[in-house]
């Protein structure tokens, strides 16, 4: 793979200048970032659950919040593996300007990474992922199984349903404002946003290669996707960008689960002290003493007579760890440079750092501390009643919605409830279609609904249609 074809400025929907008008001096990227921020979906973010659905204070993290942090990290990641490429002349195509624009397009792939994700972090994707495993064989449509009308990728599409693919749809057809072309997005940024270059029917758990654990894109946006890696030269392969997109991410979430973890009360400083602990023992060759740095910081909190000083010290502390892992990651890209470029590194670019025990430590802490608690279970079963509710009224109405067939009044009023925006996506993308297609379409319209809710506005939507308010 190569940087001038890897960065491809190639739209769906190309552009000109006209005559008269003044010169936009802005980069093809820097324009992305002010189509992205200007978007309802963005906006949208602010009220959908990272870790805590519908969280009072105004500490804990959102969807929104999140993605600014790592678009933050991504930019900064961009800015010091560019300078490693260019200092240490890793590669003699490579320019200042290429840096530059790797740095804005991972400042808005960070923007957009999560932007399909469904109400209710990621347990929403797992509940809607489900609901297609227990309920699609049960379907019916005049007679004959919605199982044996679609096609295996089309079946596989909703029994691997995912945030990520989600992401590029939403981004490439469902903002039907102008035109059907979506956001009309860059092509290097969107291959950035494709973790998994796989279909559904692709994905391999056992090759061992993180580019095939889930799927990246839907059928009915399988155009696009092969449009998108031909222009930028990466066809099956990860985008290297992607690796830095992924890191940041991982980073992201992973220090600041731990962090609200604390503000929230479920890890406590002597919790992550005693975590800290069996690390340094398993693992001497750690060049930051997490543990040292720790004590060190709570000593100070107490020196400056901080009301806390334990959350003086944990909260330094993930400042000072988010330093350091981003220094591993630039290490595990730029000494992975050849085989990330050439699309044969299977692993993320944690690994073989020695900031990887550190990473599965965090992640592993917030499992065990958080996701795995009675509070988060009980709030997940809450949510599994709504998210159930919902698509069994929504994909009831869908059903016969666009045929011959007569809907009842209720099936015609849940299809008002969806968005005009979304309906006349799909209206664009049946036209011309099988009915198996339309069928198929319309169970994403399905999803391009839910995942465009917010965590309260789904809640008030449950709570609308049961009359509970």
């Amino acid at each position: 793979m190569e940087w001038n074809t890897l960065l491809s400025t190639q739209r769906m929907r190309g552009g000109a200048n006209k005559k008269g008008k003044p010169v936009d001096l802005r980069s093809e990227f820097e324009k992305d970032y002010h189509r992205i921020i200007g978007s309802a979906s963005f906006r949208r973010l602010q009220d959908k659950t990272q870790v805590f659905p519908l969280d009072k204070s105004d500490f804990i993290r959102t969807r929104l919040t999140h993605s600014l942090e790592v678009s933050s990290f991504g930019k900064s990641l961009g800015q010091n593996i560019g300078e490693n490429i260019l200092s240490n002349r890793k590669d003699p195509g490579f320019t200042l300007q290429m840096k530059e624009d790797i740095c804005h397009i991972l400042q808005c792939a960070g923007l957009i990474h999560d932007i399909g994700n469904p109400p209710f972090g990621h347990f929403g994707e797992d509940a809607i992922r489900e609901w297609f495993t227990r309920h699609l064989p049960e379907l019916d449509f005049f007679g004959t199984p919605v199982e044996e009308l679609l096609t295996p990728q089309m079946r596989e599409d909703f029994y691997h349903f995912e945030g990520n693919a989600q992401a590029l749809r939403l981004v490439t057809k469902l903002h039907y404002l102008v035109d059907e072309n979506g956001m009309n997005l860059t092509y290097a940024l969107l291959n950035t946003i494709v973790k998994y270059p796989v279909a559904s029917t692709g994905i391999d758990k056992t090759t061992g290669n993180i580019k095939d654990k889930k799927m990246g894109y839907y059928y009915a946006d399988q155009n696009i996707f092969e449009e998108i890696v031909s222009s930028t030269g990466a066809g099956k392969n990860r985008h290297p960008l992607t690796y830095i997109l992924e890191a940041a991410d991982d980073l992201a979430y992973k220090t600041a689960d731990i962090e609200d973890a604390f503000v929230k009360g479920f890890i406590s400083y002597h919790d992550l002290e005693k975590e800290l602990e069996g690390l340094q023992s398993s693992f001497t060759d750690l060049s930051f003493d997490a543990l040292g740095k720790l004590r060190t910081l709570y000593e100070r909190g107490k020196e400056k007579q901080a009301d806390n000083p334990e959350a003086y010290a944990v909260k330094n502390w993930i400042v000072r760890v988010q330093g350091f892992l981003i220094s591993c990651a630039t290490s595990g890209f730029t000494s992975n440079y050849e085989s990330i470029m050439a699309g044969t590194f299977k692993q993320d670019i944690f690994h073989g750092t020695f900031g990887e025990k550190l990473m599965d430590l965090l992640g592993d802490m917030a499992y065990r501390y958080v996701f795995s608690s009675t509070a988060i279970y009980k709030m997940e079963v809450t949510e599994a009643v709504i998210l159930d509710f919902l698509m069994d009224k929504l994909v009831h109405a869908v059903l016969y919605y666009d045929t011959d067939a007569k809907m009842n009044s209720i099936d015609s009023r849940v299809v008002s409830f969806i968005s005009e925006n979304y309906k006349n996506a799909y209206k664009y993308q049946a036209e011309g279609k099988s009915e198996a297609e339309k069928l198929y379409l319309r169970l994403l319209l399905v999803t391009d609904y839910v995942c465009g809710m917010t965590d309260s506005y789904a809640k008030r939507l449950y709570q609308e249609m049961n009359g509970l308010v």
